[in-house]
């Protein structure tokens, strides 16, 4: 099939969308750094930055004074181009927060969901939207797009939420449709997981790799697949449910639509840090989601495990802290866990790398990494790296305003239209 003709308007809008780009990754830059970068002659950088400019793509930022030679005026983009807004759903809060088209997080806010009541659900997101806007001064009428992730995911072929059933008033099959007239603003959902996928893709982790797995632990297990650098959904929207996917070392879960625990979740979910803890006699600390508590525990033992390590004593038992044995225990058989459910994973996706998140999973650091990664290698054939995710704080909502950015200025840095 024939090519599209490269004319001068699809040229400038290609040129035109590198400098913006350029100026994205680089911050401000000059008319000669952006024509060698984009290799266009200066008279024809010149041109380009006039016409951005005049869109109000780009501003004029300062000059180069300080430096040898000439000032030169620099130019980068205009961060209120555009605005987005991204919310983290979870059954105790939702957190959202507006950024601007460079991605600077210009206003927050955050307030918890209304427990087992399945109302207000809409009224909820409406108001967190809002009052994220009102932090950076907008109205939710400024914004481009909104992008919200949940726990499970909504079949497209129902508008059902499905794998969520602790997440109450979002069951609904009008929810999408009713926050959509609410809001007013283009809407995209997600999966919690996938969008921290999302966010280790775009600015974390797993930068420049087409393919890659990420794990995430932490009130749940769940799994996110890229692939050829694009996020693998399923035909439900459900790809990546993993934590009922069945491992040996727990019994067969049946009718898993109605069961609340089993397979993969059990064997190394934060319940089952929070067991293994129990029965090494570890005090576990009281109060707070289960989450925290393993999180909590697993961050002791992998301070245990790097004191001893720096004090070269490689023996943990030898170690002058009474509890470095459970503690070594209790690494080792969460990494066993992890890595058995790993393990039928990479099987099947032989992914390049594989991205450990989810703070139950962080708080166990590079002692809990290098096990699992110990483990796994006898466990599969294929051998990809493992790394913590480097997106540590705030991962879903940092995945939605990176989901929305990216639409975003697709749509807003097309100067051929």
């Amino acid at each position: 099939m024939a090519g599209t003709p490269g004319t001068p308007r699809v040229l400038r809008a290609m040129n035109d969308r590198a400098a913006l780009d350029l100026l994205l990754e680089h911050g401000p830059l000059s008319r000669t750094r952006i024509g060698k970068l984009t290799g266009l002659s200066k008279p024809t950088a010149s041109q380009l930055l006039a016409r951005l400019e005049a869109a109000g793509l780009v501003l004029a930022t300062g000059t180069t004074a300080g430096r040898p030679g000439p000032n030169a005026q620099l130019y980068s983009v205009n961060p209120a181009a555009a605005y987005v807004a991204g919310l983290d759903v979870t059954p105790i809060r939702i957190r959202a927060a507006v950024a601007d088209i460079t991605g600077r997080t210009v206003g927050e806010f955050e307030l918890p969901t209304p427990g087992r009541r399945a109302q207000g659900t809409v009224e909820q997101v409406v108001q967190a939207v809002d009052e994220a806007a009102k932090a950076a001064g907008l109205n939710r009428s400024d914004l481009h797009r909104v992008v919200i992730g949940t726990p499970g995911a909504f079949d497209p072929s129902t508008g059902r939420l499905r794998y969520a059933s602790h997440l109450p008033g979002w069951h609904s099959t009008t929810v999408l449709d009713e926050l959509a007239a609410a809001l007013a603003v283009p809407l995209e959902y997600d999966n919690d997981v996938n969008l921290a996928a999302v966010a280790e893709q775009r600015v974390g982790a797993a930068r420049d790799h087409e393919d890659f797995v990420l794990l995430w632990n932490e009130e749940g297990i769940g799994a996110a697949i890229v692939i050829g650098g694009r996020l693998h959904r399923g035909w439900t929207g459900g790809a990546g449910e993993v934590g009922f996917l069945p491992v040996p070392g727990t019994p067969l879960v049946r009718h898993v639509a109605k069961a609340n625990n089993g397979g993969f979740q059990e064997l190394a979910g934060c319940n089952a840090v929070l067991r293994v803890a129990r029965e090494l006699g570890l005090t576990i600390p009281g109060g707070g989601p289960l989450q925290d508590q393993a999180a909590t525990v697993l961050a002791a033992a992998a301070h245990t495990a790097e004191t001893a390590e720096r004090d070269g004593t490689p023996d943990a038992e030898a170690h002058a802290d009474p509890n470095a044995g459970a503690h070594a225990e209790l690494l080792a058989r969460i990494a066993t866990g992890l890595a058995i459910g790993l393990a039928s994973m990479v099987a099947v996706l032989d992914p390049e790398l594989i991205v450990l998140t989810g703070s139950v999973i962080v708080a166990g650091g590079e002692p809990l990494r290098a096990l699992i990664q110990a483990e796994l290698a006898e466990l599969a054939v294929p051998r990809p790296r493992l790394v913590i995710g480097a997106v540590q704080e705030h991962a879903v909502l940092c995945g939605a305003l990176q989901s929305a950015l990216a639409t975003t200025r697709d749509e807003v840095f097309d100067t051929s239209r």
